[in-house]
């Protein structure tokens, strides 16, 4: 069963809730970061990559840029724009983009629930970005980032958030980037029960996005009991998630830009793809692909239509139907000789909601020789390789909008 509970979160004042919430710490580079910060001096990236904050370069993993985050956090407090909630409280928070809208609860679950596979995961994460998040949370005792999960939808909670959203939200606003923001507060007792008891009626819940943030609140908790061995340690046994119904969640492809081997040119390697794509020139009509299994490619100045030859997939493993799995086993790994593309610096990932001018401006600059669009991975897909206990191809999904950090924080203590 799935266990969610309320807190007392630390949140903006309503008026100032458009300068403070921010864009998550991971999209943005230190350079975008600090030319929001010089525009907007209240903004949460002073607390979630504090390194924007300094005049000067410095390595964001040091123990000055922690304390300055600590700082920062604590002068939003002092200031009066962050208030924290005298009662346990859940909330709910609707984005909508494009007149299409999702609405979760915010809430903590249990690190014992992400531990025991209750949570479930698709992602491997990285040591060194596992420290930072975690040296994060010890410093500022908060956890500022909300971990973005899905649950399988069913009409009792699809009800009782339209209830819950009725009322005129205590926060509204558009952000930059033309996403509206809202946000309530759940204070009333009865419905605070009403949420738990209907999320005890389902079995697991998915993280989306947020696999650094959900597995360093947990080496927080480890790293404790290892110095304490103690049994219990408040608050510090929950993190942060906002939990959206999976038939409201959209995901954007995440399409790949790539330099060619060297000595090779495009006609050899179209030729090379020709023995497990079909293969033809795309004559003005749709650019981005709208069935599975067939690529956009960039190359030259001319667009392709790529389709996978029948017979190739692997049904039975619900990886090597997802696009990006595709296209790395049966282009970029064999063709252009692209075998990690998690540390092979010929090739670059761009989110779909940048579209396909962005692919073709880094072609035509000559930046990089070949552009894939690819078909957008399904919530469906993600869920199947999470049950599989799986992984997901890496850079295999862009979700939009984000999730604005700084709406809510969880405070921590022992």
């Amino acid at each position: 069963m799935v266990r969610v509970f309320p807190f007392k979160g630390l949140r903006p004042l309503p008026e100032n809730a458009s300068e403070i919430a921010s864009p998550p710490y991971d999209v943005l580079n230190a350079r975008e970061a600090k030319e929001i910060v010089i525009n907007s001096p209240n903004s949460f990236l002073k607390v979630n990559k504090a390194e924007c904050d300094f005049d000067t370069p410095i390595e964001p993993y040091s123990k000055i840029v922690y304390q300055k985050a600590k700082e920062n956090l604590q002068s939003l407090i002092n200031k009066g724009l962050m208030v924290q909630d005298q009662v346990f409280c859940f909330y709910m928070y609707k984005l909508t983009f494009n007149k299409q809208s999702q609405t979760g609860l915010c809430c903590v679950m249990a690190i014992e629930d992400y531990e025991n596979g209750l949570i479930k995961k698709h992602e491997h994460t990285r040591p060194d970005k596992v420290k930072d998040r975690a040296n994060h949370i010890n410093y500022l005792e908060a956890q500022v980032g909300p971990v973005f999960s899905i649950f399988k939808n069913n009409n009792p909670i699809d009800e009782l958030f339209e209830r819950l959203t009725e009322q005129k939200p205590e926060i509204l606003f558009k952000s930059e980037d033309g996403v509206t923001h809202e946000f309530w507060i759940i204070q009333d007792l009865k419905m605070i029960e009403s949420i738990q008891v209907n999320f005890k009626n389902l079995s697991c819940t998915y993280i989306a996005d947020g696999h650094h943030r959900s597995e360093s609140a947990a080496e927080v908790v480890r790293q404790k009991f290892e110095c304490n061995k103690h049994s219990s340690y408040g608050s510090y046994e929950y993190f942060l998630n906002v939990l959206f119904p999976d038939n409201q969640i959209k995901i954007l492809p995440y399409n790949r830009i790539v330099k060619k081997p060297e000595g090779t040119t495009v006609k050899e390697i179209l030729k090379r793809a020709r023995s497990h794509f079909n293969i033809t020139i795309n004559k003005g009509g749709k650019i981005s692909p709208d069935t599975p299994h067939t690529f956009s490619l960039y190359a030259e100045g001319v667009w392709y239509k790529m389709e996978l030859l029948d017979g190739q997939l692997n049904n039975d493993d619900p990886v090597c139907e997802i696009d990006t799995e595709v296209l790395q086993q049966y282009f970029i790994d064999p063709i252009l000789e692209i075998s990690d593309p998690k540390t092979d610096n010929r090739i670059q990932f761009v989110g779909g909601i940048r579209g396909n001018d962005e692919l073709k401006k880094h072609v035509d600059s000559g930046e990089y020789d070949i552009a894939f669009s690819l078909y957008p991975t399904t919530v469906h897909q993600l869920l199947r390789v999470a049950d599989a206990q799986k992984v997901m191809p890496p850079k295999s999904t862009w979700f939009e909008p984000k999730l604005r950090s700084g709406m809510v924080v969880h405070l921590l203590e022992d």
